[in-house]
Formats: C-alpha cells, sequence, structure tokens
C-alpha cells in the first residue's frame, strides 16, 4: 500500500466518523430517552397543596394552581394552610405540591415555622429512615427575592432537600420565583404546566443536559430542525465537532429583550401598578408616582397643615409629593406601603427622563388639586394656590436618590422655582456625596445600633451598617439644611437614648425630627399594633432626654401635637437672640440656587412664629387655621 493510499484511507476514515458522530448527537437531541412515566394518582386521597406564605403572594398562587388542577384538569387537590395541618399525617400522603415563601433571614413564614422544622427534625432522625415519604411525589415551587444573595429562595430549597431525603420522589425541580425580578408570573406559569403535564400522565424524559419534560420537546426539535427558517444557524463545521456541539441557545438582539427598544425591564409591574393606585398613587412612566396628601386637602379647607408646616413654614396645599423611585433598599416594618413597592440595591430599570418626570407629576398632582373643587371649605383662593405647587417633597415612596438623573431632576424643580425636601434611607453614601443642592436633605436614622437597624429596616444590603454610618458622614460635608428622621416604634428603638445622641457627632445635621411611627392598619408584612405607636407626651420625653444628652448642642424648638412629631434644633446655628429661625426663606434659597455660588444653611433661614415653638399653648397648630374636630358618638356598652 503506497503512502498516498493510506493517506486517503485515513481521511476518509476520520470524515465518516466525524459525520457519523455529528448524526448521532442530533439523534441523541431528536430522540430523548424516556426516563419516567408518572401516572394519575391512583388513591382518591386528594392531593394536598401547602402555601407557606407572609404576604399573601404564595397563598394566591397557590389558590391559582388549584383551580388549573382541579377546575380544569379534574386533580383533585386540597388547598392547605400549614399551620392547621398535623405534619405526622404526611406518610398517609401520596401528592404534595408546596408554595413557599422565604421570609426574613431565610426563615420559613409565620404560619409554617412548625410545619418545617418538624420536616427538618424528622429528617435527621435515624428512626424515620429514607423511607418514610416513599410512597410519596412532590413538587416545590419557592416565592423570594434574588436580592438577599444566599438566602433567596431557602426555604423551598431546603423543602425539596428533607422531603427527597425522606425518599419521596420529586415530580419536577424545585421552581424559584423571584417577586422583585418581574418574572414572577412567568416563571410560576411554566413550573405548574411541567406540574400538569406529570400529574395527567405526561413523559419524564431525559437528554444529556438532565431531565426534560413532555411540553419541552416540541421546542427542542424545532431547534434541531435544520430545514425550517433558519435552522442553519445549528450547521456546524465538521472541523468544530471535535470542540463542542451546537449551542441551543440562540442569539439574542439586545434592543428586542422584552419588547423593549434598551433590554432594561420597567421598574413598574403591572401588579405593583395595580396595588398602588389601588392605594392612590399616580404612577409616572415606568418609575415616578406622585400622589396628594392628607394634609394638602386639609389645609385646601382651612383646617391646618403637616408639621412640615409648623417646623419650616411650607404651606401644605402647596406641596407636592413625590418620587422619582419607587424602588426601595428596605423592607421597614413600619412602611406605609406595605411593601406593595419594588426594591432594589441599585439602579437596574428603564429610565425615564427628568423634564418628563417632573412635568408629569405637576400635570397630575394638579388634577388631583382640582378635584377637591367643591368640597365644604376649599375656597377659591386657596384652590388656585393649590394649582401653582411651591414645593416638592421627594419622600412619597422608595429611595428617590436611586434614580440616576436626580440631580437634573432636581434642578428642574428648582428653575421653577420648587424647593425641595429629598429624603433617603441611609444606604447610599456616594449618591449622598454627589448630590446637588436641595432645600432640606434628610437621611432616615431608624434605630441606633446594628442589631435594631436589621430588625427595623430589613436592608438589603450586606454591608448595611456601613453604608448607613458611611451616609451620616456624608450628610456632615453638605452646606445646605441637614436632618436626622427618627421613626419611634415602641417597643422596638425607644431605649437607646444614649445610643442615638452618640450618632449626632457623626453626621452633625441642622435638625433633628422625631416622630411617633403612623400606624397604618394590620398587614402580613409588619408585626405592629396600636400598642407600637408612642402618644406625643412619650415623643417629647424622648426629644428631651435626647437634647439633654447633646449637653446644649441641641434644644427642642418646636412641635407639632396632631403629628405627634417634635423638632431638634441645633442651638448655636438657629437659635438667635433667644428666638428660634428654623423656617425657611424660599425666595431667598432660589436666589442662593441661581447664583451658583457656594452657600450655607443660615443664608435662607427665617423667624418662627410663636404658635409653633416647643411648648406654645396652640401646640404647633397655625391659629389662622380652623380646628375641626370630629365628633365621634360611641355606643354606650350593655
Amino acid at each position: 500500500m503506497t503512502p498516498s493510499s493510506l493517506s486517503t484511507r485515513l481521511t476518509l476514515f476520520a470524515l465518516l466518523s466525524a459525520t457519523t458522530f455529528y448524526f448521532l448527537y442530533k439523534s441523541r437531541r431528536r430522540c430523548l430517552k424516556p426516563l419516567k412515566h408518572l401516572p394519575l394518582n391512583p388513591n382518591p386521597r386528594p392531593g394536598k397543596l401547602f402555601f407557606l406564605t407572609q404576604t399573601g403572594t404564595s397563598k394566591a398562587l397557590a389558590q391559582r394552581l388549584l383551580d388549573l388542577l382541579s377546575s380544569k384538569n379534574n386533580i383533585p387537590f386540597d388547598l392547605v394552610d400549614p399551620h392547621t395541618y398535623e405534619p405526622e399525617d404526611l406518610p398517609k400522603e401520596s401528592l404534595i405540591i408546596i408554595i413557599a415563601s422565604t421570609w426574613e433571614d431565610g426563615n420559613p413564614p409565620q404560619n409554617s415555622k412548625f410545619f418545617v422544622n418538624w420536616l427538618a427534625d424528622i429528617s435527621t432522625d435515624f428512626r424515620a429512615g429514607n423511607l418514610l415519604l416513599s410512597d410519596c411525589k412532590f413538587a416545590v415551587f419557592g416565592v423570594g427575592s434574588r436580592l438577599y444573595g444566599d438566602t433567596f429562595n431557602a426555604v423551598a430549597r431546603d423543602l425539596g432537600k428533607r422531603l427527597r431525603g425522606l425518599g419521596a420522589t420529586e415530580m419536577v425541580p424545585v421552581g424559584e420565583g423571584d417577586v422583585d425580578g418581574g418574572e414572577l408570573e412567568s416563571v410560576f406559569e411554566g413550573w405548574s404546566e411541567k406540574v400538569v403535564t406529570v400529574l395527567k400522565g405526561g413523559l419524564v424524559m431525559e437528554n444529556e443536559n438532565g431531565i426534560v419534560y413532555e411540553s419541552d420537546v416540541e421546542s427542542l426539535e424545532s431547534d434541531d430542525d435544520d430545514d425550517g427558517e433558519g435552522g442553519g444557524e445549528d450547521i456546524v463545521d465538521l472541523e468544530d465537532i471535535a470542540g463542542k456541539g451546537p449551542s441551543r441557545k440562540k442569539s439574542v438582539n439586545v434592543a428586542e429583550t422584552n419588547g423593549k427598544l434598551d433590554g432594561k425591564r420597567e421598574m413598574v409591574t403591572p401588579v405593583i401598578r395595580a396595588n398602588l393606585e389601588k392605594q392612590g398613587y399616580k404612577i409616572i412612566g415606568s418609575h415616578s408616582g406622585v400622589k396628594i396628601c392628607r394634609w394638602t386637602k386639609s389645609q385646601l379647607r382651612g383646617r391646618g397643615g403637616c408639621y412640615k408646616h409648623s417646623f419650616y413654614g411650607i404651606e401644605s396645599h402647596r406641596c407636592m409629593e413625590a418620587t422619582p423611585s419607587l424602588a426601595c433598599a428596605n423592607k421597614c416594618v413600619f412602611c406605609w406601603r406595605h411593601h406593595t413597592n419594588p426594591v432594589g440595591k441599585s439602579w437596574q430599570w428603564k429610565m425615564d427622563d427628568p423634564l418628563e418626570i417632573v412635568n408629569t407629576a405637576i400635570d397630575l398632582h394638579t388634577k388631583m388639586i382640582k378635584q377637591t373643587k367643591g368640597v365644604p371649605g376649599v375656597t377659591q383662593e386657596r384652590l388656585m394656590e393649590g394649582l401653582s405647587p411651591q414645593h416638592c417633597a421627594l419622600s412619597l415612596v422608595g429611595e428617590p436618590i436611586m434614580y440616576p438623573e436626580i440631580n437634573a431632576l432636581v434642578d428642574e424643580l428648582h428653575r421653577r422655582r420648587i424647593s425641595t425636601f429629598l429624603v433617603t434611607n441611609a444606604q447610599f453614601p456616594e449618591k449622598i456625596k454627589m448630590l446637588k443642592p436641595v432645600t432640606q436633605l434628610y437621611v432616615s436614622v431608624d434605630a441606633a445600633t446594628k442589631d435594631s437597624l436589621k430588625a427595623i429596616d430589613r436592608p438589603l444590603f450586606g454591608d448595611f451598617w456601613e453604608r448607613f454610618i458611611d451616609s451620616l458622614k456624608a450628610l456632615k460635608e453638605k452646606h445646605q439644611r441637614t436632618v436626622y428622621r427618627l421613626t419611634l416604634v415602641k417597643g422596638w428603638n425607644t431605649e437607646d437614648v444614649d445610643a442615638y445622641s452618640k450618632l449626632f457627632v457623626l453626621g452633625k445635621p441642622d435638625f433633628v425630627e422625631i416622630k411617633g411611627v403612623t400606624y397604618c392598619g394590620s398587614s402580613a408584612t409588619s408585626k405592629l399594633t396600636m400598642e407600637n405607636v408612642p402618644w406625643h407626651s412619650d415623643v417629647r420625653a424622648f426629644s428631651e432626654a435626647l437634647a439633654l444628652k447633646s449637653a446644649g448642642e441641641y434644644e427642642v424648638a418646636c412641635e407639632h401635637a396632631h403629628s405627634c412629631c417634635v423638632l431638634l434644633a441645633k442651638t448655636e446655628k438657629f437659635k438667635v437672640n433667644g428666638q428660634w429661625h428654623t423656617w425657611i426663606d424660599y425666595e431667598k434659597f432660589h436666589d442662593l440656587v441661581a447664583l451658583g455660588r457656594p452657600f450655607d444653611s443660615e443664608d435662607y433661614m427665617a423667624l418662627t412664629p410663636s404658635w409653633a415653638v416647643y411648648g406654645a399653648e396652640e401646640g404647633g397648630f397655625d391659629p389662622d387655621q380652623s380646628r375641626y374636630k370630629k365628633e365621634r358618638h360611641h355606643k354606650s356598652k350593655r
């Protein structure tokens, strides 16, 4: 045999081998190997569909799955609250589905702690063995937030592990829904379809990548169809076969992702929008909001303004509450919104133009003001004043400082001579440093120690305490008016006067607002009751003790009894010749901003009226307004 003929034969052999390998590869992707066939439950006993819920999301998903199983597919299941279920009955069950939320620090919700703990204990008990649930088939879907890192869906993952360890057969892998990722609905829908497929006797198969369900086979085959449109994309040169086979992942045009031009999702999902609109919020674009305050309505009717009127001279009927970011980095126990707004640790959404946000906010605000026309007490003069807002409280909901164009938005408000009060939750120190001058900058100081701050704010960041401290330090470098805002929650953060006083030196705030928490009704996301709401006398006592600790650096300056709120002010700055100057000369502020030169908080302070000063008979109520008290006729007890 000549060398040339030998070379030719080796080349043909290599070509045939490569071709054979390629078609075997394609054949294996098309001809999936049956792994299991799970028939309908032969046991007449209905399956159990458990919901482990804290806020109601898991229960709602479980109810939806129950309708899909029972009503549409005639697969009997009972909806079960684990709080009412005896875990020792689990060995009697043949079908179990669990929709499980993960709550604080990776723990289960309140309604399921005993259930989850029982499973954890029995799975490690050698007397139970690994065949305790061998006659049971199960599926678990987790509801959590990916923003919490390692604890994301920890409860669902652990339940799957425990059930497998006790011998139960997993029908589908643990599903993982992200409540803050905007894809919970679609992920749950896909997972539910797979559960139904298995329960109706559908085939569970496997390929080289793991388990595939019957509902996925069609998409796999269409991906491998070389004859279809675009099918040539999967053809691989024979020289590349020894490397890696064709990938199932298709290239995605970023400009078309989710139908959005920039490939970024919107912050406000349809569910979030519906929840916030139900609470009276007007949604602006994809991430902003505005809402009319009850104090705005009150002063329109001549019935008094909020504490900002007493402390700083803001006319409540000319104040607009808005935010350019509905998202927040905390899930505080006293949240007014009951956590219906989104959360996030960084800006990851589509971004709207600041000019459009301001224009729309003013438009929506004035429309809400117009709706008060004809309401008893609303005069034409006050109505016309309300239609020209002079102040914007950037504290409505969420974390406004997260918005990447916050400086441009503030500039636009100031250009219209609308003053700005901005509140930040002390988790973005770099943003505070980069912020342009605002009329008054707040930092929420909800607790004075690391443990209590974690308990009350439930922050997303692991380094929340370091961010908190750095935020206070960043406040010290600002030259305009700065405020620590303390929200007192009885039984949570009212015993740390010494610790709070030590925080004063870090930020050297001009003012310290101390306010009793507002009770907003019962909520699955909060353990607060009316017992946690301090009386105004409690807030006064706390404020006086805190002022005393400052050794004269701060004094109690103002109060607004109706809001259960007290103001401490820096004595050296704002007490001039024995008189407090906590109010603001707003026209002077706008003139200073227009000049573009550095200025300080003393440059635009104004005299505080006597009725707003701490200890005044009026208790912070403007005597030019009419005090109105509802008459309540309580039925006598029998």
